[in-house]
């Protein structure tokens, strides 16, 4: 994670020595930190916004410490250390010094001492001094000063105690808000300022990661903050330790492209120097990263629908949320969309549409947790302007409404500008145009040319005036710009607008656009073709760390849209039945209906296999939920100023309701839908699982979702894992071959997510059996005939002869309607047909998930497998082509 790192509760060594030394550290460079706000106050000081309350309020009840320990000086406030500025311990020690002139004659060599530490930390030049040799002299004469003191204190227990009786006063009594004056100056002297957390909006000086002020950004593009942040993880790159990088949260770094390429040849470089594997030449990611690059290396970066990961970046792909989008549209269906916008109208009241949702979340973001980006944003702008007579009269404030409203309508995460001379790419260009578009038709009643202004900004068009000073300063604020846009997408979609609009919360994934509603085959191939011609070993993701929902949970939301009436009778009736639940908050029943549809579809997901009754278990992770999305939400709640009234009502509505002594009805109404959406969701994972494994790119496996993952979001996601039992399992279930009574077997009893694993383990090794295949093999999308083409997904990878199929049922819950039950056999297919390529009639595929040997026939021409045979057993089915003539050998 190299755009940030932890500086709380002072275990941070970098980050300490800012505290201690402010711009004279060594690392004050290796943090973005702006030295010169534009609140005076703050001027060569961070603000430190960790405080519970304010500052007064804070230092007046006695929680701010100071403690002396082995010649330093620290304050504490609970358990975070702050140290004290060495040049400011004279303030602490010339408060002691009047005991000891009084208790020691002049000559006293221990007092003479003491005199000499006080001139000595008195004469260190000051935290802004930047000349290097002065640097070195204060950081030489500082250390050899607090060793002075310790030995000092240590020797003469006279020193110690009147040391003792000074920090004792300095500590101030509680009651007496006068006795705290001089803590409160000795702590203005330093070169922090402390504050209530609530400033961190508004005034924070330093870059964050989002709105968590305990994480700091790093400035990676300095050369030496680059090597030292890195030398462990070459260390393990260098020994083998390590094959490959995951880089999280890339958007936040400075020049994104360039970090990625620096990562490498240093990697190049280490895997040389240490006698390993040859570093290959440098080669552009497009034609093989596989081959081209020395480090296996994905990032996480959250495209948007038609967005394209930057091919100058040298990375093997993504993490993969773009497939999880695309792979879970697959079992929405689209053809209901307009029934599901009516019902989610009707139930929640909620007209407003996601893009104007989205639009006024991040204009929320930037109002209260990122204040302060903006504002230093604008005034760098403004700067900007008053250097041409043409745009000085635009003001503070229009160039930062400018900027806030751009942030707002921007269509993606960020743009990737660098000052190289290379201007703008042409897909930034349109990325920035269209947000300046959509801007000035949301403000019509703003002067357009502050908005051409910004544009020809961020577009690198200089007047022909510019100086090459003034040039450098447009792009960095260019750069810097690009900057925040991430933080706003991600905080004001993700965070924010995820939690509001619940019309299929399936689609509300990271990496997802809830405002679409389901994706075609088409798209779906379409967009696994591009994978292999363009990041053929990306990864390919279906739940992460960060997932909202678990795979599985989103599979079962997923049935819900294929069956619009009988979900919009169960919640009108549910609602009906637990209004008991509710509580009246002025005259308002609450909580609200948009929460309730959000719970619903949360029991449905999430509700376990065979659990007839919930258990406090599940009640406690729901409760925990419940309140994490509305407080996210941010609508009647939120984590900043929390609503008592409202969340304790929500949390009786969820007791409540799940209380099998006052819930019965709903809880026994409420079975069947949930058995319904369980077993086809059931076989939508299964679905998803063997198109991943088979699918240009890496399969990226969470942990847990080797059976069933109805995980929600962080922290329930992260729970123990019983990897015991799936240990068990897998040594099990490897140590059967393949056979149609045991993939039969695994089915029935499906509830155990065992089937889900024998799924993985066969898609995994038939991976190793034919790496060449799934590594480079074309990838070809297979239709069907006949009734239920509809329903099938499939796709071949081919190389030569060799071919994997992969099969796999959509949108089952029609099939289940006509009477057919799962798996789905030949009952429920009819006459329907796949076609698979280059095959004669008589070539022959053997299913290994069940063993079984399927002929190809020939109609019109076309070969083709009856699809009553391919999901006989099974509702998935991953084929193996048998080369003719030689036995059950793969072709």
């Amino acid at each position: 994670v190299p755009n940030h790192m932890g500086i709380g509760h002072g275990v941070n060594l970098w980050w300490q020595d800012v505290l201690e030394n402010g711009q004279a550290s060594e690392y004050a460079d290796f943090f973005d930190i702006d030295w010169a706000p534009l609140k005076r106050e703050l001027r060569g000081k961070v603000l430190l916004p960790i405080l519970g309350d304010h500052f007064g309020v804070v230092l007046e009840q006695g929680e701010l410490n100071l403690h002396y320990a082995d010649g330093s000086f620290v304050v504490s406030y609970f358990d975070t250390p702050l140290p004290l500025a060495p040049p400011t311990y004279p303030i602490v020690l010339r408060v002691a010094l009047p005991t000891l002139e009084s208790a020691l004659p002049p000559d006293d060599p221990s007092l003479l001492e003491f005199l000499s530490i006080i001139t000595a930390f008195e004469r260190l030049p000051p935290t802004d001094e930047r000349d290097p040799d002065a640097l070195d002299e204060r950081r030489r004469e500082q250390i050899v000063g607090k060793r002075r003191l310790a030995d000092l204190v240590a020797a003469s227990r006279l020193v110690a105690r009147a040391l003792d009786d000074a920090i004792t006063r300095l500590n101030g009594t509680a009651g007496d808000p006068r006795s705290f004056d001089a803590l409160d100056e000795l702590l203005d002297e330093q070169p922090y300022r402390l504050a209530f957390f609530r400033t961190a909006a508004d005034e924070i000086n330093y870059r964050r990661f989002f709105a968590i002020n305990e994480l700091a950004a790093v400035r990676q593009e300095e050369p030496e903050v680059f090597a030292r942040s890195h030398a462990l993880l070459l260390a393990t790159i260098a020994d083998g330790r390590v094959t490959g990088v995951r880089v999280d949260h890339p958007d936040g770094l400075w020049d994104p492209a360039g970090y990625m390429r620096a990562l490498q040849e240093q990697a190049a470089k280490t895997i040389a120097n240490s006698g390993g594997r040859p570093a290959p030449e440098h080669v552009s990611p497009g034609s093989d990263p596989g081959d081209a690059l020395p480090l296996y290396l994905v990032v996480e970066k959250i495209l948007e629908p038609g967005e394209t990961l930057p091919e100058d970046w040298d990375v093997h792909g993504t993490v993969g949320y773009e497939f999880a989008r695309v792979v879970t549209g697959l079992f929405v269906d689209s053809a209901n969309r307009k029934a599901f916008d009516e019902l989610y109208v009707r139930y929640t009241g909620q007209r407003e549409s996601f893009a104007n949702l989205v639009f006024e979340k991040k204009n929320l973001i930037m109002e209260v947790a990122l204040a302060s980006e903006v504002n230093v944003l604008a005034r760098a702008l403004n700067r900007i302007s008053e250097q041409d007579r043409r745009t000085r009269d635009f003001t503070l404030e229009r160039l930062r409404d400018a900027v806030r409203e751009t942030i707002a309508c921007f269509p993606v995460y960020r743009t990737y500008t660098v000052c190289d001379g290379s201007g703008v790419s042409e897909s930034d260009r349109r990325t920035i145009e269209r947000a300046i578009a959509l801007a000035k038709r949301r403000n019509p009643a703003v002067d357009a040319s502050v908005f051409d202004f910004l544009r020809d900004v961020l577009l690198l068009r200089h007047p022909e005036t510019a100086t090459s000073e003034q040039v450098a300063q447009r792009c960095r604020f260019a750069m810097k710009f690009q900057q925040l846009t991430g933080p706003v997408m991600a905080k004001g979609v993700e965070d924010t607008a995820f939690y509001i609009y619940n019309r299929l919360t399936s689609l509300n994934e990271v990496g997802g656009a809830p405002d679409r509603f389901g994706a075609t085959v088409a798209e779906f191939h379409r967009d696994n073709s591009d994978h292999l011609r363009r990041w053929p070993h990306g990864l390919l993701a279906a739940s992460t760390h960060d997932a909202k929902r678990g795979e599985d949970v989103r599979t079962r939301i997923d049935t819900l849209s294929e069956m619009p009436r009988a979900w919009r009778t169960a919640i009108d009736r549910w609602t009906r039945l637990n209004r008991k639940a509710r509580t009246k908050i002025d005259g308002e029943e609450m909580p609200e209906r948009a929460t309730e549809y959000l719970f619903y579809q949360t029991l449905l997901g999430t509700w376990p296999f065979g659990m007839t009754l919930p258990d406090e278990a599940f009640i406690a992770r729901i409760d925990a939920y419940m309140l994490k999305a509305v407080r996210e939400a941010q609508v009647r709640t939120s984590w900043i100023n929390p609503d008592a009234a409202y969340e304790a009502a929500l949390r009786r509505f969820v007791g409540v309701v799940l209380d099998p002594a006052v819930s019965t009805r709903f809880l026994d109404e409420f079975q069947p839908l949930q058995v319904l959406t369980a077993d086809l969701g059931a076989i939508n994972s299964l679905a998803q699982h063997a198109l991943r494994l088979a699918a240009p790119g890496v399969p990226d496996i969470y942990q847990g979702s080797e059976f069933w993952d109805l995980s929600l979001v962080d922290p329930d996601n992260r729970r123990p894992v019983d990897f015991a039992a799936r240990e068990t399992a897998l040594r099990d279930l490897a140590s059967q071959p393949p056979s149609v009574e045991l993939a039969a077997e695994l089915f029935a009893a499906r509830a155990d997510g065992r089937i889900k694993l024998y799924l993985t383990l066969h898609g995994l090794q038939a991976r190793l059996r034919q790496p060449e295949v799934f590594a480079h093999g074309d990838y070809l999308p297979l239709a069907a005939a006949g009734a239920q083409q509809e329903h099938l997904v499939a796709f071949a990878r081919v190389l030569g002869g060799r071919q994997i199929v992969v099969a796999a049922p959509r949108l089952i819950g029609k099939l289940t309607d006509r009477g057919n039950r799962a798996p789905l056999g030949a009952d429920a297919w009819e006459d329907t047909m796949l076609i698979v390529p280059k095959a004669a009639a008589g070539a022959r595929y053997r299913d290994i998930l069940t063993g079984q040997v399927a002929e190809v026939g020939s109609t019109d021409g076309a070969a083709m497998l009856p699809l009553a045979c391919v999901f006989a057993t099974l509702p998935v089915a991953v084929l193996e082509r048998i080369e003719e003539g030689r036995g059950d050998e793969p072709a």
